[in-house]
């Protein structure tokens, strides 16, 4: 008998076996028949095996091993930290990538009349359905982002997590950080509003005033010493094409080495 023809043998074998209402007779056939073509079952075996690899991966009662109850840098929810980091940065992905349906990034206005890409803005704030939630929702999510982030950090910091052999871990944690305030200054430029217009225009000054390669600095980043059409293009491409993939692949590696090395309990 083949091994298919057996498994068949054996599914219909068990199931005369069990008395069986029609409800639960029907649901079990079209599991099986499902999970022959699917292989469901396999599946789930490997989700809750992850499941279990995962739970073994957090500190257990860390608190009362190393007697520091009182302690609030060891309070176990910090330990979540990163990982709600990466959740608003999820969140802020998606709902920034439904804004750039309705956003464009122009800056060409006349007689003092707001940009184009401002006028985007009070489209998806005030005419778009459900626009408001959805930009507050990016909004908020970024910076829930950045202060889970800089959490996240102080918590490494003051339980000693930064130390051998976690040190590349750190390092890779502080390059996120400043690419997450080089998120958060791009975004706030998209706009253009006044706010943008001199949060802008504070960047350009900034980075003139880098010594000898200041100006190329700004001309690489700012398309010049003034704000124009090609600083908003330039922060448009940073913010939603260049970021995003170094941010996530950054974010991967950082995860995948806190899996190998698990999480670091207090020293």
């Amino acid at each position: 008998m083949s091994l298919e023809r057996k498994d068949e043998h054996d599914h219909d074998g068990w199931m005369q076996e069990r008395d069986l209402t029609p409800v639960e007779s029907i649901y079990l056939t079209v599991l099986i028949w499902v999970d022959k073509r699917l292989r469901i079952v396999d599946y789930l075996e490997l989700l809750e095996d992850l499941y279990y690899k995962v739970n073994l991966q957090m500190p257990k009662s860390h608190t009362e091993q190393y007697n520091l109850d009182n302690k609030f840098w060891y309070w176990y929810p910090l330990y979540a930290l990163g990982s709600f980091s990466t959740i608003a940065y999820v969140v802020a992905s998606i709902t920034g990538a439904l804004l750039g349906f309705y956003y464009a990034p122009a800056a060409a206005a006349a007689n003092g009349d707001p940009t184009i890409a401002y006028n985007s803005i009070l489209f998806i704030m005030g005419d778009l359905n459900l626009g408001f939630f959805l930009r507050s929702l990016h909004r908020w999510s970024a910076q829930i982002m950045t202060a889970a982030v800089f959490l996240h950090m102080l918590r490494v910091y003051f339980t000693g997590a930064y130390k051998e052999p976690r040190e590349l871990n750190w390092i890779l944690g502080i390059v996120l950080i400043s690419l997450t305030m080089v998120f958060g200054y791009t975004g706030y430029l998209l706009p253009w509003s006044q706010l943008s217009f001199w949060a802008g225009q504070i960047g350009v000054e900034m980075s003139l005033s880098v010594p000898l390669v200041g100006e190329y600095v700004a001309q690489l980043l700012f398309g010049g010493y003034t704000l124009t059409q090609a600083t908003l293009q330039r922060m448009y491409i940073l913010h939603v094409f260049f970021l995003p993939f170094i941010v996530t692949l950054l974010i991967a590696v950082h995860i995948g080495i806190v899996w190998m090395q698990g999480i670091a309990e207090p020293h």
